[in-house]
This record gives C-alpha cells, structure tokens and sequence, in this order.
C-alpha cells in the first residue's frame, strides 16, 4: 500500500524556518513534490526533485528561499523553508509519481498535508 506522510508543519514567525518532511511507503517513485492551497485559492506548485538525478525544480515565488531534498535510502523528501513570509501560510502536500516528467504537474500520489502559518 503506497503511503505518503508529511511532518513538519506548525506555526512561525516572519523571517523564521520550518523544515518538512514526506515519508514514501509502499514503493519508490520517479519524482516527489511539495505544492500548496491557501485559502480560498488553487493548489500550486512549490518544488520538486526527480529520484534518479536528483534535479531541482522550484516555483519562482519559493526560488532562493525553499530548498528541497531528498534520502534515497529513506525514501523521504524534505522541503527547507527559510525566510518565510506570511503569504506562505498554507496546507503544504506532499506528492510522487512514477512518471519522471513533467516535474510540475501530473501527480497521483498525495499526502494528507500539513498546515504552515507565517504569522507577521
């Protein structure tokens, strides 16, 4: 049974770091990511990591900010998030794929999410 479980979230000040992370069970997969919903918006894209070359992959609004990893010998991805702005308040899902591409989209695999708040 494939699972996909996040930990990590909580509550921070502006300016402050969370680091999440996303467990994999069940199988491994060709690429994991990290997208978001806030309220009243659509899930977006934050980043992503393909397993076999370990290539990055970021949405601009994260860029130089978030950085994701991965332990191929854990099967967990992790998302660093540093400097982080109330407008990354959010429920943050973990995702995975066997398709390697695209990198942004096409995901059938999803956590449960957890919620981040950034608070001013």
């Amino acid at each position: 049974q494939v699972q996909l479980v996040e930990s990590g979230g909580g509550l921070v000040q502006a300016g402050g770091s969370l680091r999440l992370s996303c467990a994999a069970s069940g199988r491994t997969f060709s690429k994991m990511g990290w997208f978001r919903q806030a309220p009243g918006k659509e899930r977006e894209f934050v980043a992503a990591v393909t397993w076999g070359s370990g290539n990055t992959y970021y949405a601009d609004s994260v860029k130089g900010r978030f950085t994701i990893s991965r332990d191929n010998a854990k099967n967990v991805v992790y998302l660093q998030m540093n400097s982080l702005k109330p407008e990354d308040t959010a429920v943050y899902y973990c995702a995975a794929d066997l398709v390697p591409v695209p990198v942004r989209t096409y995901y059938n695999y999803w956590g449960q999410g957890t919620q981040v708040t950034v608070s001013s």
